[in-house]
């Protein structure tokens, strides 16, 4: 058996003399305690040393990638190929599969061939003659320095970090103008208020504010190319009833210097904006497609790197950036946050209030797949970014708009349904006969009641009266009439005093003509 050893200075190919050691995989170690006894087990057949750092840099290169370089080539063409019956030990399968495959050579990759690899690399010194253990030391800190260098001039992660470093300048550029806008208009409101209400954008404000000066200048300046002609007209009138105070030449010019740097920031801002947009494109073109390119943008920047943002779930997505909500709604009990910076993305926006929730759950879920077919895909179109959309659109049309669902048909057109309509007769159901309260209160139960027991004992009072005393008709007629009178004053509340005196004047004369009727019976 051969092994193929790799060290920083060159390639090594070592001759297994006792491969009965190796099935003890245990106490393999102990046969390499000591140069001369690591010199039984396994004898140096050929090494090939690298020329420069540049020639190491390329092999080990191409070992990571999994590829085989110039210099292992030429080793395994002069040195293995001589011995093709010979079985090769190599440290790493993937490696293996590529020479199987171009080389035709029989590749071995076991545990035992690992614990061998360790046990050659302590010994290292021993086994390889003519190499110096301070040359051995440098080639391995040059190799170690040229190869981290090259990882980081190469690395995918270079380009994220350029976005990330993009999105974050133009959140603080945002700040810093707004900071110097407002001091601007502060600062020259002093001396020409009536311009900041009539000049309401920002850039037109402080072009403005550079080409009149003083406002004593504003009638002779043409301000045609900065404003519209009657915000223009609006202008030179406000400043002839102008209420601002008088400033100096100094004042001025210092206030111009600060319009300068506003409109340049502006400038410089526009610009890092369109740089940031193609790197986006050219980066991630799905998950720009999904959400734009500044929503991505500061989601790679959360996330860290395109790679890191890859391996969220869309779970995760979804609520990115509002990690203290979610953490203060699982202190509190309370309901947790339904999205984070994809609340920004524009078919979040477009969306009302109530749906928020489910069209940002279901774009964090098409965003996720969008992030890993750009990290991880080998194509670079944003095919899949657009179908994707187009089906979240026509899923937020549907909800929106409370479609028909579809049943049957072609997937243009959707299935056609009558209005249904109830042709019979429809019970209502009276929830009266359910009801356990009593309709009356008991206390009106209780006066009906005794009610009911006075009025027959009064009729048989009467009526014992009528069959002991034969009465006339004249008498009839008064108990009549009194009655009536009763019944009127039961009905009527409140009389005048005239007629209560004269009923009680009448009430003496009744009682004489009762008592003469019952003399005469």
């Amino acid at each position: 058996m051969l092994v193929l050893f790799e060290t920083a200075a060159g390639y090594a190919v070592f001759k297994v003399l006792d491969e009965s050691k190796l099935k003890k995989v245990d106490s393999l170690h102990k046969e390499f305690e000591t140069p001369e006894k690591a010199n039984k087990i396994v004898k140096l057949k050929h090494f090939e040393k690298f020329q420069d750092t540049t020639d190491a840099l390329a092999a080990a290169t191409a070992l990571v990638e999994g590829k085989i370089g110039k210099s292992l080539k030429k080793v395994l063409k002069n040195v293995v190929a001589k011995e093709a019956h010979e079985q090769l030990a190599i440290s790493d399968a993937k490696l293996g599969g590529v020479i199987k495959e171009k080389m035709d050579l029989s590749c071995v990759y076991s545990p035992a061939v690992a614990e061998l690899m360790r046990c050659i690399r302590s010994q290292m010194e021993g086994l390889i003659s003519g190499l110096p253990p301070k040359e051995m030391s440098a080639m391995s800190l040059g190799l170690a320095h040229s190869l981290s260098r090259y990882k980081l001039k190469f690395s995918p992660d270079k380009v994220d970090t350029m976005i990330v470093q993009a999105i974050s300048l133009l959140d603080d550029l945002d700040k810093e103008l707004n900071n110097y806008i407002m001091r601007c208009r502060e600062w020259y409101g002093w001396h020409f208020p009536e311009l900041g209400k009539i000049v309401t954008d920002h850039v037109a404000y402080c072009k403005t504010v550079c080409k009149i000066g003083d406002r004593t200048n504003v009638a002779t300046t043409d301000l045609s190319e900065l404003l519209p002609e009657d915000i223009e007209a609006e202008v030179k009138l406000a400043a002839e009833i102008s209420m601002g105070t008088e400033v100096s030449e100094q004042d001025i010019s210092n206030i111009n210097h600060l319009c300068e740097q506003v409109i340049e920031i502006t400038d410089y801002r526009s610009q890092l904006y369109d740089y940031l947009k193609n790197r986006m494109m050219a980066i991630a073109p799905n998950l720009t497609v999904m959400v734009g390119e500044l929503v991505g943008a500061r989601l790679v920047s959360h996330a860290g790197s395109l790679l890191n943002l890859a391996k969220h779930p869309a779970s995760t997505v979804q609520i990115l950036g509002a990690e203290k909500a979610l953490f203060r709604a699982l202190k509190t009990r309370k309901d947790t946050p339904k999205y984070g910076l994809i609340y920004h993305a524009s078919l979040v926006g477009q969306t009302s209030a109530k749906n928020k929730g489910k069209i940002s759950r279901m774009l964090a879920a098409k965003t996720s797949l969008a992030v890993r077919y750009d990290a991880l895909g080998e194509d670079t179109n944003a095919e899949m970014g657009a179908e994707n959309r187009a089906k979240l659109e026509a899923r937020l049309r549907y909800i929106e708009e409370k479609g028909i669902r579809r049943i049957s048909g072609t997937g243009k057109a959707l299935a056609k349904a009558d209005k249904y309509t109830h042709k019979g007769e429809v019970k209502i159901y009276d929830p009266s006969g359910d009801s356990t309260i009593p309709s009356t209160s008991k206390k009106r139960k209780l006066e009906e009641m005794q009610q009911q027991e006075e009025t027959p004992s009064k009729s048989a009072k009467k009526a014992k009266k009528i069959k002991t005393e034969p009465v006339s008709a004249e008498v009839a007629e008064t108990s009549t009439e009194s009655a009536q009178k009763k019944k009127k004053k039961k009905s009527i509340g409140g009389k005048p005093k005239e007629e209560e005196e004269a009923e009680v004047a009448e009430q003496p004369s009744e009682k004489k003509k009762k008592k003469k009727i019952k003399e005469e019976v």
